[in-house]
């Protein structure tokens, strides 16, 4: 037998559009590509900038790769501006804020989605107020409050605050998970004997998980880079927070630009972390929070 290969034809007018449609997605990923490479290069600048001296960072090498790579920048920036010290009290505020971010956001959502009473909806309102306090306004009172509680320079300093200014945001993000949970399951662990700590516990939580990693993430951003509170609230130097360590690296006259470039990118690579291998999932756990049905 004789084989015969089938070409297949195109209408002219099909062809064109193929073959614009080939053009198109060749100019769409090349000004994604280039994209990718504006929102990169200062994370490159950043990694170079800290491996360099002074005079390459002030116009010898500005963007190149660095001519001799003074790792020694990282050991001056842990040893000697105490970095490592910052880094653990950055670690445990950020921890600290988040699990009380968690707690309170979760419970007061239950309480206000899934319980009947008088004025729920007055305060959902009241905690949405928080959104459109700027949190830089309110220093003052803060600072006074804190003052008379004798909680300057320690850790609740800044853990109170940025716990209180996440909230509005955590019960926001998680009325969209809980107002997709079947009340059906609220009124079935009541029959099997379940109150109200106990439904929420052992049946609103754990369908909540998908909303740990967008509320956790959240308020990680939020307080970890955070400088202004951590600032005027905290002065003693074993307390104070990455953001601020870097600052005091500065000097009055002379500055080594080395160091402060390490600490930078070390206070840096904990955030680029959370968006390398949880982008994905807070994409998702978004997406689950918006679908209703």
């Amino acid at each position: 037998m004789t084989s015969y290969s089938v070409k297949k034809f195109y209408p002219p007018t099909e062809a064109k559009k193929r073959r614009n449609i080939t053009v198109g997605g060749s100019f769409a990923y090349a000004g994604l590509i280039l994209w990718a490479l504006i929102c990169l290069f200062p994370v490159y600048w950043m990694l170079t900038f800290s491996l360099k001296n002074n005079s390459e960072i002030f116009g010898e090498n500005v963007i190149g790769l660095p001519r001799y790579w003074i790792f020694s920048n990282y050991t001056q920036a842990l040893n000697t501006g105490h970095m490592y010290r910052y880094f653990l009290n950055s670690v445990i505020v950020a921890v600290a804020t988040i699990l009380i971010t968690l707690i309170a956001s979760f419970m007061a959502t239950y309480a206000i989605t899934r319980l009947v009473w008088k004025g729920r909806k007055m305060m959902n309102k009241f905690f949405m107020l928080g959104l459109t306090i700027p949190i830089h306004a309110s220093i003052v009172p803060i600072y006074v409050s804190l003052s008379k509680l004798h909680l300057l320079s320690t850790y609740w300093a800044v853990i109170i605050p940025y716990s209180a200014f996440s909230l509005a945001m955590g019960i926001l993000i998680s009325t969209g998970f809980m107002g997709d949970i079947p009340y059906d399951l609220d009124e079935a662990a009541s029959i099997d004997g379940c109150g109200v700590w106990g439904t929420f516990n052992r049946v609103i939580v754990p369908l909540m998980l998908p909303a740990v990693a967008t509320v956790g993430i959240y308020t990680f951003l939020q307080c970890w880079n955070e400088l202004m509170f951590a600032n005027v609230f905290i002065s003693k130097d074993a307390i104070k927070t990455l953001p601020v360590g870097v600052q005091a690296l500065s000097g009055q006259y002379t500055t080594d630009w080395g160091p402060i470039g390490a600490a930078l990118s070390l206070a840096t690579i904990p955030t680029l972390l959370v968006y390398v291998f949880l982008s994905k999932q807070i994409q998702d756990s978004f997406i689950a929070g918006a679908v209703k049905g």
